[in-house]
């Protein structure tokens, strides 16, 4: 059993996931990979015994890929795990199969996470006869027993069922049952209530934080509702695009979020009173590709309050342009895109790069279109990591200034990765601001 005195329940230290992308036939040949999908890039944090732990964030913030490598479904590949003491990241399969008697997880959709082809009783009874727990009769008692705890009584009703005649709520209380029937001490719950209908969601909920209670589990929550979050969880970690950006006691985390990326987070939450307008403004375009992620903070392309360093680059260039020309009339468009040669080579991430001038324009008139842009919106954030432009005879040469990865900073209760609570990124940033003032070139 688990010594609280002795360390967390789970010790995540420096972790790394990267799924290897497949490159062309002569590339795999080689054996060489077009490169990696960074879905978990350096998260470290600790789960106490006892606790939920929720890790919010949209789609492919890397929540998913972090708890199946937590129980060993997906190969770490950088860092250690820890589990009550012990490292779990190099365990063979036999170890991992021993070891999940005391970890287990409760998938995102019951539908498919039951059999359709085993009863009730088959299925929740599966992990008793993997590992060969108990004669025959025993396991029946312990199966009436688990469905019992879950809510679905009298349990002869429900074993000799298969999913098909049950309700989604019934089928994840069966996905629960089966998950706990081992007896763990860590659940991993990827989305349990997502795929429910709004009217069991609570309940569901309700009956995990009961079981929590009764068995003394610790639970790693997955999600990317914030509502529910609050509702279910003792701490929250902020994930994006496979990095920790926030991560604190849910009093605190609604209370005061730090980071603006939990910050738009908590503005999505839905406003149940249709009399009360709340503001929207969320951040704009998608989540990047986990591939290729942005130089220094992966969130300043879509951060309302980027500045200097946060890593502006070629390829934030080529999105203000293709923004701008999405949200403009056809003859204005098609006046501007005349004058540049194509934006391909944008796509480097880069700290520098050429603007080259269409054929028949020079970079002066290039420079003047920037610059013009600049005009019309000089709030863009865009704007203030921009160190020089500078005008050519063909094309105009842009110099931002270099990105500064973000670290972990405790701020009161809450460790936030941001450099608007960096003394040292907010003084360089000053630095830097004064010295490039005024270096356009025209």
């Amino acid at each position: 059993m688990h010594d609280a005195v002795n360390g967390p329940l789970v010790a995540i230290r420096g972790l790394k996931t990267y799924y290897p992308i497949r490159g062309s036939f002569l590339q795999r040949l080689v054996g060489r990979e077009a490169g990696y999908v960074k879905a978990v890039d350096d998260v470290s944090l600790e789960l106490r015994k006892g606790e939920v732990l929720g890790l919010v964030g949209e789609s492919g913030s890397g929540k998913t890929t972090l708890g199946r490598t937590l129980l060993g479904l997906v190969p770490a590949t950088e860092g250690s795990i820890e589990f009550d003491g012990r490292e779990i990241t190099h365990m063979s399969e036999r170890e991992l199969r021993v070891l999940r008697r005391e970890m287990q997880i409760v998938f995102q959709d019951p539908h498919a996470s039951l059999n359709p082809a085993m009863t009730i009783e088959q299925s929740v009874g599966h992990p008793l006869q993997i590992h060969g727990v108990g004669s025959a009769a025993e396991r029946r008692r312990r199966i009436a027993e688990t469905l019992e705890t879950v809510g679905l009584a009298p349990p002869e009703q429900f074993m000799e069922k298969y999913p098909s005649d049950l309700s989604g709520g019934q089928k994840q209380r069966a996905v629960i049952a089966r998950a706990i029937i081992l007896n763990p001490v860590l659940l991993v719950a990827d989305e349990p209530v997502s795929m429910l209908d709004m009217s069991v969601r609570a309940k569901i909920l309700q009956l995990m934080l009961d079981l929590k209670r009764e068995l003394d589990l610790t639970y790693l929550y997955i999600t990317h509702d914030l509502a529910t979050a609050k509702f279910f969880c003792d701490r929250i970690a902020i994930l994006y695009l496979g990095r920790i950006v926030e991560i604190g006691p849910a009093e605190a985390i609604y209370e005061s979020p730090r980071h603006p990326y939990t910050k738009a987070l908590l503005r999505a939450i839905p406003e149940p009173d249709p009399l009360r307008t709340v503001p929207r403004d969320l951040p704009r375009g998608e989540v990047p590709d986990a591939a290729r992620p942005p130089l220094g903070c992966t969130f300043h392309p879509r951060c309302p309050q980027a500045f200097e360093v946060c890593g502006w680059e070629s390829r934030d260039l080529r999105d203000l342009l293709e923004t701008r020309w999405a949200h403009q009339e056809e003859e204005r468009y098609v006046a501007e895109r005349a004058l540049l040669d194509d934006l391909d080579p944008l796509d480097a991430a880069a700290t520098r790069a050429s603007v080259r001038a269409a054929g028949g324009h020079s970079g002066a008139e290039v420079l003047e279109l920037l610059e013009t842009i600049r005009h019309e919106d000089p709030d863009e954030p865009f704007w203030r990591g921009v160190g020089r432009m500078t005008a050519a005879d063909r094309h105009v040469d842009v110099e931002w200034e270099e990105p500064l990865a973000p670290r972990p900073l405790v701020d009161g209760e809450v460790t936030v990765e941001c450099h608007l609570y960096d003394e040292d990124a907010l003084a360089e940033a000053s630095r830097r601001r004064a010295a490039t003032n005024g270096t356009t070139d025209r």
